[in-house]
């Protein structure tokens, strides 16, 4: 994956950010994603105004495959 110089100067006010469906009831170890950007915006659930990571679209789907084969236990 190539890391992604686009920066998301204030991720807040994005819209759509949805909770990882593997996120359990108690709000633990969550990430959130924001849907319908060009990039992928991650962030940490329980820091919402926290930093941002930005991934290509190609590269976070890549990633979200091997996590589901499980190439990345």
């Amino acid at each position: 994956m190539r890391r992604s110089e686009q920066q998301v100067p204030e991720a807040g006010p994005l819209q759509k950010w949805r909770k990882s469906s593997h996120s359990g009831p108690s709000n633990g170890d969550c990430l959130e994603v924001a849907d319908g950007h060009p990039t992928v915006p991650v962030r940490d659930s329980k820091n919402a105004r926290g930093p941002v990571l930005v991934f290509h679209a190609d590269g976070w789907s890549s990633f979200v495959s091997a996590v589901k084969r499980g190439e990345l236990a």
